[in-house]
């Protein structure tokens, strides 16, 4: 018999997620966000790039309401865009 086969030596240790958990959204604070997010999706035939707009605008709305930690959108690959709603905002 080989030595491979003794499970018991080695335990498995379970470790979190490295963003961590983060609440559901019992009470649908976000849920017209979503809504919006996969009729986007299914218009789109699931072309995510196409609806990232809602994707951003669903993640800010779970933001606001605690439901994830906040994070600068740059981080999570919004950078693109923010710059586009920046240059789009006329000087004062």
């Amino acid at each position: 018999m080989s030595t491979a086969m003794n499970f018991g030596s080695k335990s498995f240790q379970p470790r979190p997620p490295d963003k961590g958990a983060f609440p559901l959204d019992h009470f649908g604070e976000c849920s017209d966000f979503k809504e919006r997010f996969m009729q986007c999706l299914r218009d789109s035939g699931y072309e995510s790039g196409a609806c990232r707009q809602r994707a951003m605008a669903y993640l800010e709305c779970r933001m606001d309401r605690q439901l994830m930690a906040n994070e600068p959108l740059e981080k999570l690959g919004f950078k693109d865009l923010i710059d586009e709603k920046s240059e789009a905002k006329p000087e004062k």
